[in-house]
């Protein structure tokens, strides 16, 4: 069964308590209980039925975002979500110059926690987002670093949740490369019992500390985590096949070599067949029709790309609301 949608109230009379401690970041997915993650994904599902109710949640707000990477659906999709909850968005971009450069990350943590009210951060080093955060007294959102991707892996299990009810009884399977997605995507489905099956090229499998921490967490939740270089085995009864570009941001001048090595990895309908029948494919874009993924699975009937990229949204007004909202919701105790 679908987890239980918390009441919607009425304007300013929010429902008691999904975020608790003053000051709580996002950098990891390990930042997050399962009862958290579960809570986080009925608020997002509140807020996408019945946006008005939550219009001037944020109210006198103020939130930056820096991004060293270039983004379409990270940024608007943050900025669309504190604009409807009445808040205000400043964007720097820091695309041609990284955080750091002019200043120390201390120095910077240190200014903004006068001026706003949380920070959300698109950085190549994952030890950026770890410094802004040690040093800052004001949450601290990771919205991409090389190592994870958190809020894409909400949103994409928001997505299967809509799809398929309760993720204890969905298999993921992750084809291709072991990257800061794929991290992500491997500790969400570890926190909701959810079984992931990752299939990568030998050498670009995911970290192994980012496994053996999920193997653990899965010990609690009945979690299964599989990792393989054979993608037909990922593919097996699996209910979705998730892709990403075989070349992320950075990586362009390994992006000829990763093609060679990653064309068996391609999912397509061949792939697709080894499913099962009410599968669906996910991606979280930009995508390379014909690369990764071919036309005819990523613009069919079974794909839920822009599902995924519509809750990229929700997911983030929802993480937006319980990290800045005064304590209107709060995170519940800690628990696995």
């Amino acid at each position: 069964m679908p987890f239980a949608q918390a009441p919607v109230e009425t304007p300013r009379a929010f429902a008691p308590a999904v975020l608790a401690q003053q000051h709580r970041n996002l950098i990891s997915v390990q930042d997050l209980s399962s009862s958290e993650i579960h809570a986080l994904i009925n608020l997002a599902g509140n807020m996408k039925s019945h946006p008005a109710d939550f219009g001037g949640a944020l109210d006198g707000k103020q939130l930056v975002l820096f991004f060293e990477k270039a983004s379409l659906r990270t940024r608007l999709t943050f900025e669309a979500g504190m604009a409807s909850m009445g808040g205000m968005s400043f964007f720097v971009d820091q695309t041609a110059s990284r955080l750091g450069a002019r200043e120390p990350l201390s120095d910077i943590a240190k200014n903004l926690e006068r001026w706003v009210h949380a920070v959300v951060l698109r950085t190549f080093a994952h030890d950026t987002i770890t410094t802004i955060a040690e040093h800052a007294s004001i949450p601290v959102i990771n919205a991409l670093s090389d190592l994870e991707h958190p809020c894409q892996a909400l949103a994409d299990f928001m997505s299967l949740h809509e799809r398929f009810g309760d993720l204890r009884n969905v298999t993921l399977a992750y084809v291709g490369d072991g990257n800061n997605v794929a991290h992500s995507l491997i500790l969400t489905a570890a926190l909701v019992g959810a079984s992931i099956k990752v299939a990568t090229p030998a050498g670009y499998g995911p970290s192994s500390s980012i496994v053996d921490t999920a193997q653990h967490i899965a010990h609690s939740t009945g979690s299964t985590i599989t990792v393989t270089n054979n993608p037909i085995e990922a593919a097996e009864a699996a209910n979705a096949i998730y892709t990403d570009v075989w070349a992320s941001m950075g990586q362009e001048g390994e992006a000829s070599q990763r093609r060679k090595t990653f064309a068996p990895y391609q999912v397509n309908a061949r792939l697709m067949s080894h499913t099962v029948d009410d599968a669906v494919f996910m991606h979280c874009l930009p995508a390379h029709r014909g690369e990764e993924v071919a036309a005819e699975v990523i613009d069919g009937p079974d794909s839920i790309v822009f599902d995924q990229a519509e809750n990229r949204l929700h997911i983030q007004k929802a993480i937006l609301f319980s990290l800045m909202g005064s304590g209107m919701y709060c995170f519940p105790a800690r628990s696995v």
